[in-house]
């Protein structure tokens, strides 16, 4: 049975840690796998997160556009892990909406059940519209060729 990787989740192997500024110490970031880290790296955590809204279409049309700017104005400062949270950020409004799409109050698994899948498809629609926005501004950033150059030398140098 296809059961949540959260179960096994160790934070004393998580890379990414609440106690380190990576405004100010940049160097022990790394890139990662799709969202790793959004949730707590900070400064950027702070800084982004509270822009971060999937609700409905106009609110996430609102917080991605929020967030694609903030996204740009951290690549024109050459600022990689600013702009890799952000589009992290835009990544999670899309994936974070999917789940809200797919399943009713965005619970994939019946923890009192064994964590048996919940049924798909009786998730909102609205939230499916939602998922579109943030995915549109999600690749909208991840094509920019400034980033990408960025992200490429970041991870050959750092991982």
């Amino acid at each position: 049975m296809d059961k949540p990787s959260y179960l096994n989740f160790d934070i004393n192997k998580y890379h990414w840690k609440a106690d380190i500024d990576y405004r100010l110490h940049p160097e022990l970031y790394k890139v990662g796998k799709g969202e790793q880290g959004v949730l707590i790296c900070e400064p950027y955590k702070s800084e982004i997160g509270k822009y971060w809204r999937f609700k409905d279409q106009d609110i996430a049309n609102e917080s991605s556009q929020k967030i694609y700017q903030m996204f740009k104005e951290y690549v024109n400062v050459s600022d990689f892990v600013g702009a890799d949270m952000a589009r992290k950020y835009l990544q999670m409004g899309y994936t974070r909406a999917r789940r809200y799409a797919n399943y009713k109050g965005g619970l994939k698994y019946d923890k009192q059940n064994n964590y048996k899948q919940l049924e798909r498809g009786t998730g909102e629609n609205e939230k499916a519209a939602a998922a579109n926005i943030f995915y549109e501004k999600w690749k909208l950033a991840e094509a920019n060729d400034n980033y990408a150059a960025m992200k490429k030398k970041w991870k050959h140098e750092r991982g």
